[in-house]
């Protein structure tokens, strides 16, 4: 899954319209938001860093409540920008998740998964979602 990643304000009105998953890494505006959902109207998914997540305004989070967008806290470590502007998640983190569950592995196994990708548990529940 393609994790497009916005570093600045200045990049909004320029995604495609077409991105469904957003990671930004700045902390934004109830504005930012707002340009970003009538930006990208197929949007689902908006992640940011932890420390933003907690300044995000009630009334935004409603707002995008509203339209069906999941706000989620998350990070894309080490991603250059300036080198590709997508954070790809490896297609065989769900096949290696979805094979430990047939297994019955352990919560700790999974979580192992989870980090070795630096992923957040809602990325993986959103991607476990998208892939049936």
């Amino acid at each position: 899954m393609k994790i497009r990643v916005v570093s600045s304000r200045s990049e909004i009105i320029a995604l495609n319209p077409n991105e469904r998953v957003v990671h930004m890494a700045f902390r934004p505006s109830n504005k930012d938001l707002f340009a970003l959902v009538e930006a990208c109207p197929k949007i689902e998914v908006i992640q940011i860093p932890g420390s933003y997540r907690r300044t995000v305004s009630k009334s935004a989070e409603v707002f995008l409540e509203i339209q069906g967008i999941q706000l989620m806290k998350g990070e894309v470590w080490g991603h250059r920008t300036d080198v590709y502007e997508y954070y790809v998640a490896p297609p065989s983190v769900i096949v290696d998740i979805r094979k430990l569950e047939l297994e019955g592995a352990s919560d700790e196994e999974i979580q192992k998964i989870v980090k070795e990708n630096k992923l957040t548990p809602e990325m993986i529940a959103y991607m476990l979602s998208r892939d049936t």
